[in-house]
This record gives structure tokens, C-alpha cells and sequence, in this order.
């Protein structure tokens, strides 16, 4: 399966690598390198890159490249989702992942991939279980490590690695006994210049923090299951189910945890919650946007950017919001506009004038509008919780369900 893995900062630098089987040589990465140099970002590298002996299957995440080396033919979806399961675990273990993080804590580091990963199979992924293996850091555990000499591995297996279940630890104990789930979805769309959508998808994910002692068997139910267009499952859940059922049947880990991840096409029908007035024009050298929630929407507009990227006929831009900041960077030619949150009372509105390069033409070309917001309450998607059962120990009643929507790509074209 897996032969090594190796990070790369931002520099290109190989600054950690780790090998399961034999020692494969960092000169494998000078064909990600290539493949790197013919592209614009780190957005468009491949995930897979054939060579003549190796497979190497990257993911891109904090502003780093994990890049697995294959020997042999695997499912890239396979090794994908083991590195993107390795970087939120180093994640829930440090609080972020940096390469300064990573540095600072190599010991840790190492001995969560060897727990991880199994003679190149991945073996305990599960945060929870790899924190009873491997103890999270801090500072008295690593003072004690350096006095006595010891790791901070532990001497035994976790109770549930014995077990069916190998995802949850054995012999949880809660004082108060509760379940919260997140809603989460992201809307990528374009709008044309007239509003009328061209497209527009959602990608939905279903968030968990479980906090039930003992062993207990959950059922979530949707009202509107048959939304889902294509849907992926933590491996607790019990799969049979779901196809004859649509319920989603499962024993939790302990702790946090995505239950499902889901994805609604452009074929259903998507209300945008947010619209967007404009007029933009080069020639004239003139700029003015305004943005706000639909009427349909009852909800509050959080966090909400736009990024303009601007021709290269454009030096500057001397702009007045009527709300939140502006920004104008004179070498990627990028507008951002931080908004922040929308009152509904007042819209908010940037206008000026657009500073163009003497003599180079004005520009025809229609750029695009970015935006990005956050709207909590609501799943634009109208996917609703219908019910949660719990059957196990005596339980307090359910939490509640919380909806969050954002903005993957919202895109405006001019």
C-alpha cells in the first residue's frame, strides 16, 4: 500500500519524511516538483502522479503537500482520505497543523504515523483510540518524558481495538450525557449578470461531538433523505440500513467526529441566499457593488467577502464602503472587500474610481465577483433532522441539530 510519505512547505523544502517498507529516496519528489512547476496553484496540481517505479498521491492542506509513495497500483480514494484522516488528527492533537507545529513535535509525530499506518495499511485512525495508544502533548508530559526517559506510548492496546468496535474505547463514563450534530453545507454557484443561475451544487457534511458513556446505538432519520445525490459514511455506520431504510444507524466514537458527507447536483433546484448589484466599468474607470439577503432568507448574512480579481490595465482603486474594510493588492491585482455581517437596515455599498495604466486599452473582459458568507439556522438545501433515537444507558434528551451554510465558490460573472 503505503511506502513512505513525505510534507512539503510552501518552499518546496522536504522538511519530514516518513517510511514504512524501504527507504524510498526524496529524489521520487523531483517528479512532483515537475508537475508543480506547470501549474498556476497549488489548487490544480494532480492528485496522482505516475512514474516509472512509484505512484505518488497528494493532498494539499495548510499550506503544505502530504505526498504518499505507492510502489504499486492502489485506490487513490483509498490513500486520499488516509492522508486527509492524518492531518485532522494532527489537527485534534496540536490544535492546528503548521510546519513549525510539525517540527516542534517530530516525536509525536512519528509515533502517530507508526499507530496510523501498519506495514503500509492504515490500522488505528480514530482520534480517541489513538489517544489512549498516545498521549496528547503538553508541557509537564514532556518535562516528565525528558527526566524519566520514557514516550508517550502507552504500555497497552486500547479496550476497543479487542473489540467489533474498534472505532469507540470501552468503559466511557459521562456525567452528563450529551450529543450535539452540525448541518454543515457549502454552496458553489455562478450567477450571471442578470442574477439567473447558470449553476450550482451543494457539499453538505453532517459534524458530530458524542459525549454518551457506555456503548450507544443511535438512529438519525432525515424528512427529505431522497435530496442526497451521492453520500459517504464514517465506518460506524451500519451501510445495509441506509439502502433500505435511508436511516442512518450507528455506535459513535467518543468525541468529535463526521458522521456523512453528502452532495446535492445542479439538478436540484438551489435558492441563493444572497444577491449582488453591480456596475463595473473600466472605460469610465468607476465601481460600484452592492450586496444583501434575499427576503426569502429570515436569516442573518455573516462573514461575507468579495474578491474581485481586476485586469491588468488597473493600478489602484480609491474606493468608499459604506460598511466593513477594503483591500487592493497592486501586484495580483486582487479587490477583497471584508463585509462582515449584513444588516439588513442599511445594505452595504463600495463605490470609487478605478486608477487605470496610461496607455494600455481599457479592458472588455468581464471579471468575476467571489463571494464568501456564512449564514448559521439554516440548510439551504432544505435538508431537515426528522428524529434521533438512543438506546443504551439512561440518556438526557437530544441537544439539537445546528445549520450552518457557507460559501464554497460563489461566483458572479459580470
Amino acid at each position: 500500500m503505503i511506502h513512505s510519505l513525505f510534507i512539503i512547505n510552501s518552499s518546496g523544502d522536504v522538511f519530514m519524511e516518513k517510511h514504512w517498507k524501504s527507504v524510498v529516496s526524496r529524489s521520487v519528489c523531483d517528479y512532483f516538483f515537475d508537475e508543480q512547476r506547470k501549474v498556476a496553484g497549488s489548487e490544480d496540481m494532480p492528485p496522482v502522479i505516475a512514474t516509472p517505479h512509484h505512484y505518488l498521491i497528494s493532498i494539499h492542506r495548510c499550506c503544505m503537500f502530504f505526498v504518499a509513495v505507492c510502489m504499486t497500483e492502489v485506490p487513490p480514494l483509498f490513500v486520499i482520505e488516509f492522508l486527509h484522516r492524518v492531518v485532522d488528527t494532527f489537527d485534534d492533537y496540536f490544535s492546528e497543523c503548521t510546519e513549525s507545529i510539525i517540527k516542534e513535535n517530530y516525536v509525536v509525530v512519528y509515533e502517530l504515523l507508526d499507530e496510523m499506518l501498519d506495514n503500509g495499511f492504515p490500522l488505528a485512525t480514530e482520534s480517541n483510540v489513538l489517544k489512549e495508544l498516545i498521549k496528547p502533548p503538553n508541557i509537564l508530559r514532556t518535562i516528565a518524558n525528558t527526566v524519566t526517559g520514557k514516550s508517550n506510548v502507552s504500555s497497552t492496546l486500547p479496550s476497543g481495538q479487542l473489540s467489533n468496535v474498534p472505532w469507540r474505547r470501552t468503559g466511557v463514563k459521562y456525567t452528563n450525557n450529551e450529543a450535539y450534530f452540525d448541518v454543515v453545507e457549502e454552496v458553489d454557484a455562478i450567477i450571471d449578470r442578470s442574477g439567473s443561475t447558470v449553476f450550482a451544487e451543494i457539499q453538505g457534511y453532517v459534524d458530530c461531538c458524542i459525549k454518551l458513556s457506555g456503548m450507544p446505538d443511535l438512529t438519525l432519520s432525515f424528512m427529505n433523505p431522497r435530496l442526497f445525490d451521492d453520500v459517504s459514511f464514517h465506518p460506524c455506520v451500519r451501510f445495509k440500513r441506509w439502502e433500505s431504510e435511508r436511516i442512518l444507524s450507528f455506535i459513535p466514537p467518543d468525541g468529535n467526529l463526521r458522521l456523512m458527507s453528502y452532495h446535492i447536483g445542479s439538478q436540484s433546484v438551489v435558492a441563493i441566499p444572497i444577491y449582488v448589484r453591480h456596475a463595473v466599468s473600466f472605460r469610465e474607470g468607476r465601481l460600484d457593488i452592492t450586496v444583501g439577503p434575499k427576503q426569502t432568507v429570515g436569516r442573518t448574512v455573516e462573514n461575507v467577502v468579495l474578491e474581485i480579481p481586476m485586469p491588468k490595465c488597473v493600478l489602484n482603486c480609491v474606493l468608499v464602503p459604506t460598511q466593513g474594510k477594503y483591500s487592493f493588492d497592486p501586484v495580483s491585482r486582487v479587490l477583497v472587500w471584508d463585509v462582515g455581517r449584513i444588516d439588513t437596515s442599511r445594505l452595504p455599498n463600495i463605490r470609487g474610481t478605478i486608477t487605470l495604466q496610461s496607455g494600455v486599452p481599457a479592458a472588455d473582459s468581464n471579471p468575476t465577483i467571489n463571494v464568501k458568507f456564512t449564514i448559521n439556522q439554516l440548510a439551504v438545501s432544505g435538508l431537515k433532522v426528522n428524529r434521533l433515537d438512543m438506546y443504551g444507558e439512561k440518556y438526557k434528551p437530544f441537544k439539537g441539530v445546528k445549520y450552518i451554510t457557507k460559501a464554497g465558490k460563489f461566483q458572479i460573472r459580470m
